[in-house]
């Protein structure tokens, strides 16, 4: 299970990126997706996560309305729409993977969920 995070960069406040998490070596079908996020000096941050059928997403209350999750399982990625983006943002961006069943509903926004998880992107935003 191979996963790799990537879109990241230096945007100013009020900007947007679309960071992606593409999978390989396996089909991400059977698998819940989150988002963390990592600024320095704080701990890991639950970000967002999609289920494996894409039906349920949760958000964290810092990013909710200005950050959408979706996946594209025939692309095998999934993908973080970054809108409005503040300062505090700012953070490396981690993607993860928990197994789960094709065409269920779960997904939760914590770590210790997660057991398959790839590099990170680095996400600046500029005030």
């Amino acid at each position: 299970v191979q996963l790799q995070a990537s879109g990241g960069g230096l945007v100013q406040a009020g900007g947007s990126l679309r960071l992606s998490c593409a999978a390989s070596g396996f089909t991400l079908d059977y698998f819940a997706i989150g988002w963390f996020r990592q600024a320095p000096g704080q701990e890991r941050e639950g970000v967002s996560c999609i289920s494996s059928n894409g039906g349920s997403t949760a958000y964290a209350d810092s990013v909710k309305g200005r950050f959408t999750i979706s996946r594209d399982n025939a692309k095998n990625t999934v993908y973080l729409q970054a809108n409005s983006l503040k300062p505090e943002d700012t953070a490396i961006y981690y993607c993860a993977a928990v197994l789960s069943v094709a065409g269920s509903t779960w997904c939760q926004p914590h770590a210790r969920y997660y057991h398959s998880w790839g590099q990170g992107t680095l996400v600046t935003v500029s005030s």
